[in-house]
């Protein structure tokens, strides 16, 4: 007998929600088709005029612990079996519920926000898949709760998804040698939804981070290469190795059984266009380039593993493998100081460190506004964006004119960003100051590649971080959005934790809209993805709260709908699609 819908749901994160109710079967009377779950939206209801009144009531906040953890969620509120929550019929093996009306998807298909016009408004939203969405076998995990996952996804309006494509699962034997097996049939199945997809090239490794659910090392060749000549792993100057990701200071080094790791960024760039050819464009939309730690350009700065390092911490330089030292003494002596070509600072602090800690971020007369400081910055930072040149051109070459855009994701560091310093921040590689904007660069790097700006922590409120650390995530985004504005660039956001209250849903709208000065031009942002699909997104209250908040990212900033009637069409919504969900529901336990 199959599992319900409960089940499959819960399975989606290997955590099995238990039923409140069991399950009954649907009236008599009910729509038998998922055409009549997408006309709910089309339901007339009254003109409603409505005041918005916020409760004075403690508003929930980010946990101060990490700037990525998510919040403990309760497990006691457990989805009910009809799942009132979806949106449509969850579809069984042989897609007999899936009966959507391909005539009015049609309709509603929408171009990727960077290929529409400019009359059109509205942000975008796409849903990250789970880390382990491909098994280690490279197949897809847990097809069922996927399946009905997805037409849930789909029926709430989102437009596509978030999917890590993980070099250590497709290329882990050989080199050169590519499975991608489970990654076919997840994209073939978001096409049959009509979903669109965001491909991540993922060259990192998946766990040691917070919020990794599941561990997916590099390729087991490329870690026998590391384990060889461990200066192939980033270093601290204590000598503790990093193997996130391969240092980029043997970018162009044969240092992986003849190939260089952009050669090999390269190959597996091409190996996935040649093999899913036939949906870029259409339901491939979007590469995103793996550029470092998970999956961002910057230094594994802070990494959490084995409690190396906590949140608020500054962080640690990562320049002190073999071939960044080398790179070093080279910039040294082309700037006349041989004496600066030895090593990092030595006066940094250590990874839990504040900046008033060490010498070298002081406010006063620390090292960081010093001659050798501002050499020694300028040089580490602008190794992470030669990095950043390289596999863009790789990337830009290999996905020319077939109809995707290239996106790269830059880390929301919002932590000590009040002090002069930016400490977090600089020890990632952005050389960014109170008197020096690292964004900007960086942006403009992405710019020469036609690249989008993929920012994260949109869903950040100043106030609701540790004052003390001079946290600052509306003070960041806002920086980083004028220096896009600047570049000419589009900028696209996540958010950093799981989120489903209503605060951070408005604010992730209000930075959306990019009305950074007040101005009231039509630019927004070209897209938005959410972290991350699970089984607390498909609990009730969470599921209507998002289903609105994707409606309200589609009307775009000209709506001015508040959010109550908002809400009131998605209740309506997921009310008219109750009897058909719990048909589904039942014919999937027999």
């Amino acid at each position: 007998m199959a599992m319900n819908i409960t089940f499959q749901i819960g399975a989606l994160a290997g955590t099995p929600i238990q039923a409140a109710e069991s399950i009954t079967s649907a009236s008599t009377g009910s729509d038998s088709s998922a055409a009549a779950a997408a006309a709910a939206w089309k339901t007339p209801i009254p003109s409603i005029r409505c005041k918005i009144i916020k409760p004075e009531m403690i508003e929930q906040k980010s946990q101060p612990t990490s700037p990525c953890r998510s919040p403990i969620l309760s497990g006691s509120n457990g989805i009910r079996p009809d799942l009132s929550v979806a949106c449509r019929a969850f579809a069984t093996d042989t897609l007999e519920f899936m009966t959507l009306d391909e005539s009015k998807a049609a309709e509603e298909e929408k171009m990727y926000k960077e290929g529409k016009t400019e009359k059109e408004k509205g942000v975008p939203v796409y849903v990250m898949m789970p880390l382990d969405s491909v098994t280690m076998g490279n197949t897809l995990n847990r097809k069922k709760a996927m399946n009905a996952s997805l037409q849930a996804l789909k029926s709430a309006g989102v437009e596509g998804l978030m999917v890590d494509v993980w070099w250590g699962l497709v290329e882990r034997d050989a080199p050169g040698v590519y499975n991608w097996g489970g990654y076919t049939e997840l994209l073939e199945m978001a096409k049959r939804h009509g979903l669109k997809v965001q491909a991540v090239m993922s060259f990192h490794q998946c766990g040691g981070n917070v919020g990794d659910s599941c561990t997916i090392p590099l390729p087991k060749w490329a870690v026998e290469e590391i384990d060889k000549d461990q200066d192939l792993a980033y270093t601290d100057q204590w000598g503790r190795r990093n193997y996130e990701y391969i240092s980029l200071g043997c970018d162009t080094l044969p240092v992986l059984k003849g190939r260089t790791p952009v050669q090999c960024y390269s190959d597996f760039m091409r190996a996935f266009r040649d093999n899913f050819k036939h949906l870029l464009g259409d339901t491939i939309v979007e590469i995103q380039v793996g550029m470092g730690p998970a999956g961002e350009l910057r230094y594994p700065s802070y990494p959490e593993q084995n409690g190396t390092w906590r949140f608020p911490g500054i962080g640690a330089f990562q320049c002190y493998d073999k071939y960044m030292l080398s790179s070093l003494k080279a910039a040294a002596e082309a700037a006349g100081k041989p004496e600066w070509g030895s090593t990092g600072p030595t006066d940094a602090g250590e990874y839990n460190n504040w900046p008033e800690d060490t010498q070298f971020f002081r406010k006063e007369g620390g090292g960081w506004t010093s001659p050798y400081g501002e050499f020694f910055l300028a040089w580490y930072s602008q190794m992470l964006l030669d990095h950043g040149e390289r596999i863009l051109s790789s990337a830009k070459a290999t996905f020319e004119n077939i109809g995707v855009k290239i996106s790269v994701k830059i880390a929301g560091i919002h932590w000590h960003y009040g002090t002069r310093s930016h400490a977090p921040e600089l020890t990632a590689g952005y050389y960014n100051t109170r008197f020096r904007d690292g964004y900007l660069p960086i942006a403009r790097m992405l710019a020469r590649h036609g690249a989008i700006f993929n920012f994260t922590c949109i869903e950040m409120r100043d106030h609701e971080q540790p004052q003390d650390a001079l946290c600052a995530p509306e003070k960041l985004v806002r920086q980083v959005a004028l220096a896009t504005r600047e570049a000419g660039i589009p900028l696209a956001g996540e958010n950093a934790l799981p989120r489903y209250d209503e605060y951070a849903h408005e604010q992730i709208l209000q930075a959306s809209s990019l009305n950074i000065d007040g101005s009231s031009d039509d630019k927004e942002m070209c897209a938005f993805t959410y972290l991350r699909m699970n089984p607390h997104l498909f609990q009730p209250d969470n599921w209507r709260r998002f289903v609105a908040f994707v409606k309200k990212m589609k009307e775009g900033k000209s709506a001015d709908r508040c959010w109550e009637e908002v809400e009131r069409e998605a209740e309506h919504f997921v009310h008219v699609s109750r009897p058909l969900v719990q048909e589904a529901a039942v014919a999937l336990m027999h």
